[in-house]
């Protein structure tokens, strides 16, 4: 198993679902907008922001996060990147005045970004591990943050299930915070911040150059 496993999943939820939250396997609307708030509180928390900074929506899927952007009027310079075809062929067209491209930054070394970004998030990206096991997918976290760590100017989000619920389920990535600070720490950096305080059964995590 690998984390195309992951995508080929997402592909699979649009083509039954259609444009909307569940077609990206988020199963409550009243929640999307949180998230998109949330993750995007990764510039108001950060002192060195500029004005208008430029941000990557990685594994932007449908291109939702755009149209909370432009419908809240958030001043920020948007592209979005994914890993599916399919997803990135419906952003452009929505979409046909932003930057999308379709990459996958682990598959070897000239697939880094053209650029750096002032800011990263990953919505969603890391909630779901399907049939990986949890060392798999754990493993495939690691290598994904540490890359797009370097490659933003000021700072990445993200978000993971969180394991301090009733039940986990087997197909979700629950992190501990200890492994989490653990990782960070040690391998990329000791300036972040985890977000706790959105009621969702999951957590967000900034993390600064």
């Amino acid at each position: 198993m690998s984390y195309i496993d992951i995508v080929k999943h997402y592909e699979q939820c649009y083509r039954i679902f259609g444009d909307n939250h569940k077609g990206v396997d988020w199963p409550k609307l009243e929640d999307v907008n949180t998230r998109y708030q949330v993750m995007l509180e990764v510039i108001k928390f950060d002192s060195k922001c500029k004005e208008r900074p430029t941000v990557l929506d990685f594994g932007c899927g449908l291109g939702h996060m755009l149209e909370y952007i432009n419908k809240q009027n958030i001043n920020v310079q948007y592209e979005g990147c994914d890993i599916s075809k399919v997803f990135i062929k419906r952003c452009k067209e929505k979409y046909p005045d932003y930057y999308f491209v379709t990459k996958d930054i682990l598959k070897d070394d000239n697939q880094n970004f053209e650029k750096q970004y002032d800011y990263i998030v990953l919505n969603g990206v890391l909630t779901e591990k399907r049939e990986l096991s949890y060392e798999e997918m754990f493993c495939y976290f690691k290598k994904l943050i540490k890359k797009l760590y370097s490659s933003c100017n000021h700072g990445i989000a993200f978000n993971v299930m969180s394991k301090d619920v009733d039940w986990e389920r087997e197909d979700l990535f629950h992190l501990s915070l200890d492994q989490l600070s653990n990782f960070l720490t040690k391998e990329v950096s000791r300036n972040f911040i985890i977000r706790n305080d959105y009621g969702l059964y999951e957590y967000t995590t900034y993390l600064y150059k």
